[in-house]
């Protein structure tokens, strides 16, 4: 992306003792810590990697150790957000089954409750990827992870309902934008089950 390519964070020297590990683990975390903070801010694009690792109270090698540069960051924060939203969309969809439930509109409903009310927990991390100021080709990524949610979304459904899968990622995914960038919080919450509500009466044609 613009020579600031994502690659996998570097893992421990071989040989690394675990002290050195475990600070190596600390800085990393630490640096998307301040990343998080100043991204949040100042926007990615005035934000600057000298302000991440004065934040983190660490060094620009440090940094460039474990990321490939401000992209690489960004990116890593995305990546982990939609890791813990997909653990806490599967785990209710799962609680959801456990207890008896075999509706798959039932079943998307508490998937979506899930999603969005993690939104809500990580608001301000949920609006910064949606308010268009990512490093260049972040929509291409957007685009593709929404793909994804599509198809997960497809799981629940028996038979061909591709239209309705359509449907209903897309209207989730317009109300995860007016839950996450609505700027009063209490308002979101009630954002959350009038999406939900108007979600709940979409059936297929």
């Amino acid at each position: 992306m613009s020579g600031d390519t994502v690659r996998p964070a570097a893992g421990p020297v071989t040989g690394a003792s675990p002290r050195g590990s475990e600070r190596g683990a600390a800085t990393r975390v630490a640096l998307l810590t301040a990343a998080r903070e100043t991204f949040v801010e100042s926007g990615f694009a005035e934000a600057g990697v000298t302000d991440v690792v004065a934040r983190a109270r660490a060094s620009v090698g440090s940094l460039y150790h474990h990321f490939s540069g401000k992209a690489d960051l960004y990116l890593t924060l995305f990546e982990e957000f939609q890791t813990r939203q997909t653990q806490r969309t599967r785990q209710a969809v799962q609680e959801a089954r456990a207890a008896g439930e075999g509706d798959p509109m039932r079943l998307f409903i508490a998937g979506a409750r899930a999603y969005l009310e993690g939104c809500l927990a990580e608001r301000e991390l949920a609006a910064l990827f949606l308010r268009g100021d990512g490093p260049p080709g972040f929509e291409v990524v957007m685009r593709d992870r929404l793909r994804q949610w599509a198809k997960r979304n497809a799981t629940l459904f028996e038979g061909d309902e591709g239209a309705l899968v359509v449907v209903l990622t897309g209207a989730l995914a317009a109300a995860v934008s007016e839950v996450a960038l609505s700027e009063d919080e209490a308002a979101s919450r009630g954002l959350v089950e009038d999406a939900l509500a108007i979600i709940g009466q979409i059936r297929r044609p």
